[in-house]
């Protein structure tokens, strides 16, 4: 888990334990949204009626960490089954698709030279699966749009991070969050990149999806 070459909040690199687990194909779609919107009777997020981020297809974006913490335990109400975010190595572990030390999904070579990358991202995110999926069968893994997960951040954790499913500090201002967005210059993130923000926070390049197990 993380790169000697990348950001000082990804160093050390270490190895790292986590147990079995379940990763959503896909981040959390408009349409899925809409159904717990519906059963819950709960407000939709920031630019839910916004052209460039309707699309059914397209994953539900400017919903907070509560909000997708929320999703998480209505979906685990529904299904009988518990759903949560990824901590952030689970998602790192799922993202690398079993290419441990390489910098992407898809390897080294950098974005600029995927298919149609250049074409990709106009003025949102684009549906999600349409692009290749990694290894594991994981879509969007470091793109699209930036995806929450449960831990709470601290640039220096991995200094003491334990070797076995590591679930981030006890307490913290920011939660971390991992994946590329739509919005930057680059628009995909290298596996071992971080992120964070305070959990309030809505913008319309986060997302989320879920995990099971554990």
């Amino acid at each position: 888990m993380g790169c000697d070459t990348g950001q000082d909040n990804e160093k050390p690199v270490h190895r790292v334990w986590v147990d079995e687990f379940l990763l959503a194909a896909c981040q959390v779609t408009n349409a899925e949204y809409a159904r717990f919107l519906q059963d819950t009777r709960s407000q939709p997020p920031p630019f839910w009626n916004d052209a460039n981020f309707s699309d059914p297809r397209q994953p539900v974006v400017g919903v907070s960490w509560h909000e997708a913490v929320r999703y998480c335990e209505w979906l685990s109400t529904r299904t009988n089954r518990r759903f949560r975010l990824p901590t952030e190595a689970e998602w790192e572990r799922a993202a690398r698709g079993g290419r441990e030390r390489e910098l992407y999904p898809w390897g080294d070579v950098p974005p600029s030279s995927l298919a149609n990358y250049a074409g990709r991202w106009s003025n949102g995110p684009e549906p999600v699966g349409r692009a290749e999926p990694n290894r594991y069968g994981l879509y969007n893994m470091c793109d699209n749009v930036h995806e929450w997960c449960s831990d709470w951040y601290n640039a220096s954790y991995y200094a003491v991070s334990p070797e076995c499913n590591p679930e981030g500090p006890d307490s913290g201002d920011r939660r971390a969050s991992r994946g590329g967005s739509w919005r930057h210059h680059i628009k995909m993130s290298r596996c071992a990149a971080r992120s964070s923000i305070p959990p309030e926070f809505q913008y319309a390049d986060y997302g989320f999806r879920f995990a099971c197990g554990r």
